[in-house]
């Protein structure tokens, strides 16, 4: 499904489920830098929305509600991703704004949210790198460690041939690769599609699967 439909669909449930000032500022505060960041770095990292919270209400020490734009949450883990430009940030605040919004971070890392500031710069003429870093810092906590001990040689095989291969992967180029037949292709594609692997790419319509791909974020390397 296409990140313009997934979007929307994410945002609407969000807005349908708050109230108040809360359903206020996610209408005025999710934004062209949040939007570009789940565009250019989310979606192609991740594939989904799932645990992911738009314009998240914090109440700070004083008891005063703010606002995270947005928040990942598996379990008890709680990243907290803030889009920062730098004329909003550095250039145009004063010293009173910049004080409180370095507290408000070290507020965050004691309520345990790990925090992760994303440059809006970087969002636009390299976002790759960002993906790059977010892979590496959020790979621990998308796959648990039984999933991995679960996997045979050949899943292992596999996943490793699609991370070498740098590009989508259909069931031929793995009946190629492996000389197995399609059944069997297909089948080990769909397993690690079930564990958070690897994602299906459906056809322009939406009507069959025409290829496969890895989800890096989930790649562990050392396997």
């Amino acid at each position: 499904m296409e990140f313009a439909e997934e979007h929307e669909k994410w945002l609407k449930k969000h807005l349908r489920a708050s109230k108040g000032e809360h359903k206020s500022r996610l209408q005025r505060g999710h934004g062209h830098g949040e939007r570009l960041f789940l565009k250019q770095v989310w979606w192609p990292m991740m594939g989904s929305f799932d645990h992911l919270h738009p314009e998240y209400e914090v109440v700070d020490w004083r008891g005063n509600p703010f606002y995270i734009d947005l928040v990942w949450q598996r379990g008890a883990t709680r990243f907290a991703f803030e889009i920062k430009g730098y004329g909003p940030h550095v250039q145009n605040t004063d010293r009173i704004r910049y004080r409180r919004e370095l507290n408000r971070e070290t507020f965050l890392q004691v309520l345990g949210y790990r925090v992760v500031s994303i440059p809006y710069d970087e969002l636009e003429e390299k976002p790759q790198l960002i993906v790059s870093l977010l892979q590496s810092l959020l790979a621990p906590y998308l796959v648990t460690h039984t999933q991995e001990q679960n996997m045979t040689r050949f899943e292992r095989e596999l996943l490793h041939y699609t991370f070498r291969s740098n590009k989508n992967i259909r069931p031929a180029d793995v009946m190629k690769e492996f000389q197995i037949n399609r059944r069997t292709a297909v089948k080990y594609l769909k397993r690690l599609c079930d564990i958070g692997k690897l994602r299906p790419v459906v056809s322009g319509k939406g009507i069959r699967i025409v290829s496969y791909e890895l989800i890096r974020a989930a790649f562990n390397p050392f396997l």
